[in-house]
């Protein structure tokens, strides 16, 4: 039997956002330049009609490299949401990892255990949203992501988009599946919810919320 705390706990869609949910332009921070992925703005319509947690999983290198200060990403945050409420969509959280250990600011040049493929971020975001990672996805467009949300305990949708261009496949980099885009992968998503709802199994942590 679930526990209340169990109960309580929400499942998540976590999605990446250079080359996933954004068109890849590479250390942007400008808010005028962001433009949605072909097939986002459909895909978060379709997560809008369900009960999954919003949420975008990012490294933003560009701190630790001197490209742009941490302060820029605030406006990255604030134009994401906007883009989420244009699609019906609420974003209920973004996590940056502004480390590498190739930097040269101070504060931000050294490892982590943030940076993906590590998956400190998706842990963090289930400690401070009570998510159930088990019953939750990670959707993005490298390797990198998928072992990201392997470790954590999600199911992993893989874009192949052509993003990805070092294909050192282990277990931990397998996806669950793969899309050519994230309305694809928000199909999947659904199907697969709705998939075993119907065989009667016990429920995901989403239906539960439901």
């Amino acid at each position: 039997m679930l526990t209340p705390a169990a109960a309580q706990r929400r499942a998540a869609v976590f999605i990446d956002k250079d080359g996933t949910l954004l068109e890849d332009e590479p250390y942007n921070v400008d808010p005028e330049r962001m433009r949605l992925a072909p097939g986002a703005c459909e895909a978060l319509s379709e997560f809008a009609c369900c009960s999954f947690k919003l949420i975008v999983i990012s490294n933003q290198s560009g701190v630790a490299l001197g490209r742009f200060e941490i302060g820029a990403l605030d406006a990255v945050e604030a134009k994401l949401r906007e883009m989420f409420a244009s699609c019906g969509a609420t974003l209920d959280a973004v996590y940056w990892c502004p480390h590498h250990p190739a930097g040269q600011v101070a504060g931000y040049s050294h490892a982590c255990d943030c940076r993906k493929p590590a998956p400190g971020m998706l842990l963090r975001a289930a400690r401070e949203h009570r998510i159930d990672l088990r019953a939750s996805w990670f959707v993005g467009d490298i390797l990198d992501d998928v072992e990201a949300g392997n470790v954590a305990g999600c199911k992993t949708i893989l874009l192949d988009n052509g993003h990805e261009t070092v294909w050192q496949r282990t277990q931990m980099r397998m996806p669950t599946a793969c899309a050519p885009d994230l309305h694809r992968a928000a199909l999947m998503i659904l199907r697969y919810e709705e998939r075993c709802h119907a065989k009667g199994s016990a429920p995901t942590a989403s239906q539960r919320a439901a």
